[in-house]
């Protein structure tokens, strides 16, 4: 017990990041230090939750009712540079708003379906009234096309909890999302970032836009509805406490590891651990159907990566394009992996970090198709056709962007990333990027400047602006 109270009392400390033209915005040799990981017990208060690509449900008060709008429909989803689905989720977007409700409150939500076929809605986790549960013929009637039910809650739980389609086949289409219930007595330790992460797959065809809900070989992994590169980091000023909320309703378990950082599992699907019986870990392994709140101070600088463990998760599988590839047709030639090595090296020499895609634009235009992976920028020695069971990752990263598909990567969040940075994310892969003061304060900068609609970092920034320069939120 000792060992372990020592290691709760413990959280990595202080370095140093500079910008500086053509390098990283943190600096890579200044190791962490310890410090105390309750320095956030003063003035807790509950953070309302980001979900990156995603955001809010909106809400109205109707005699002391929040009242929310739920609508099931059928959406094109853009969910990579080169690649948009058509899925079917909630308001506009897959997964769906994130609810954000406090214990003690009354919660009606009318929810309408638009989908072609009959669908419900289940609150995973709900202790409510059994004509609430939303299992279509046993405790309602299945909402036809065109219909609407009322579901009504009275909150009295705490924690990560989901909603989703009761058709199974639906849920695998993209039909999921948050439901945070915040407790009315704060928790502590204070966290100062409190993020969602949903894991999801589908399978679909090269040439296709519409999962497979049948199938159980996966080639598209996402965060939030996006696959790496597209994927939006978390944003945290070095120092604060960070809470991350990973959510699975897939059909895969997924381990997923933080780099750079230990961190403390705090909750399930469940609710709230007591303290006694936290977990140290860098990787939670989140099973289908689960939830595992983890929290940790973010005291080490670095863009660190935050992906599932599953190798094959980490490279949207490539199933499809290795079929053709690897198997038949050989590795590059040397003239190929020459070219390839020469338009990356390009991009990584253009000096500034400007991170977004505009260093990948017009390297290669590449056919995303099943011969793509033979043009790729990985180098490759003359005589690697004659090496056993090659290749394996000669083709594993990802591709270079045309200039069509580098404005998914174009975005605030990304700026100060390492120049060619994304031509090693795929699949389930995004950033926790712990940045020192100046470096937080430039890119939160450029967050406000892009004045996005509906963005779902509008209550952090709001937050900061409140905040003198270099002081945590």
């Amino acid at each position: 017990m000792s060992n372990r109270r020592s290691f709760l009392q413990r959280a990595f400390g202080l370095g140093a990041g500079l910008f500086a033209a053509g390098t990283p915005i943190l600096s890579e040799t200044t190791p962490p230090q310890h410090k105390d990981a309750h320095q956030h017990d003063a003035s807790a208060h509950n953070v309302p939750v980001i979900t990156t690509e995603v955001g809010d449900m909106p809400f109205t008060v109707d005699n002391g009712v929040k009242v929310f709008k739920l609508t099931a429909q059928v959406i094109r989803q853009q969910i990579a540079p080169n690649k948009t689905l058509d899925l079917w989720g909630f308001n506009g977007s897959s997964p769906g708003p994130t609810f954000q409700v406090t214990e003690g409150d009354r919660v009606r939500v009318i929810f309408e379906n638009q989908l072609p076929e009959p669908c419900s809605i289940h609150w995973h986790g709900f202790e409510d009234r059994i004509a609430f549960d939303g299992m279509p013929g046993i405790s309602q009637a299945p909402v036809l096309p065109g219909q609407q039910f009322i579901y009504e809650f009275d909150i009295h739980q705490v924690g990560t909890f989901f909603y989703h389609s009761h058709m199974a086949m639906q849920e695998m289409a993209g039909m999921l999302g948050a439901f945070i219930m915040h407790p009315r007595v704060p928790h502590t330790p204070h966290c100062d970032r409190d993020f969602v992460l949903h894991f999801q797959e589908y399978a679909v065809l090269a040439n296709n836009t519409v999962p497979n809900t049948a199938e159980m070989e996966f080639n598209w992994l996402v965060i939030n509805g996006k696959a790496g590169p597209a994927a939006t980091p978390l944003i945290v000023r070095q120092g604060q406490r960070v809470r991350m909320r990973l959510i699975n309703l897939g059909m895969d378990h997924h381990p997923i590891h933080v780099h750079g950082n230990t961190f403390v599992t705090t909750g399930t699907e469940g609710g709230r651990i007591p303290q006694t019986a936290w977990w140290p870990g860098n990787t939670a392994l989140v099973g289908v159907a689960q939830a595992r709140d983890v929290e940790l101070v973010a005291n080490n600088p670095g863009d660190w990566m935050l992906h599932c463990h599953l190798p094959h998760h980490m490279m949207n599988q490539m199933s499809t394009s290795l079929r053709g590839d690897r198997k038949t047709n050989g590795p590059l030639s040397q003239t190929q992996s020459m070219a390839a090595t020469q338009a990356m090296q390009q991009g990584m020499q253009s000096g500034e970090p400007k991170t977004s895609g505009d260093q990948m634009a017009g390297m290669m235009s590449m056919d995303m198709s099943s011969n793509a992976m033979r043009d790729q920028g990985r180098s490759t020695t003359p005589n690697a056709s004659n090496v056993p069971g090659f290749p394996q990752d000669a083709f594993m990263e990802g591709p270079m962007m045309n200039a069509e598909h580098t404005d998914m990567l174009d975005k605030p969040e990304n700026y100060g990333l390492r120049p060619g940075w994304s031509a090693s994310m795929q699949g389930m892969m995004t950033f926790l990027r712990v940045l020192p003061p100046d470096a937080y304060d430039a890119v939160v900068n450029k967050m406000r400047d892009a004045r996005r609609e509906n963005d779902p970092y509008a209550t952090m920034l709001n937050a900061d602006a409140l905040n003198t320069k270099g002081r945590r939120a």
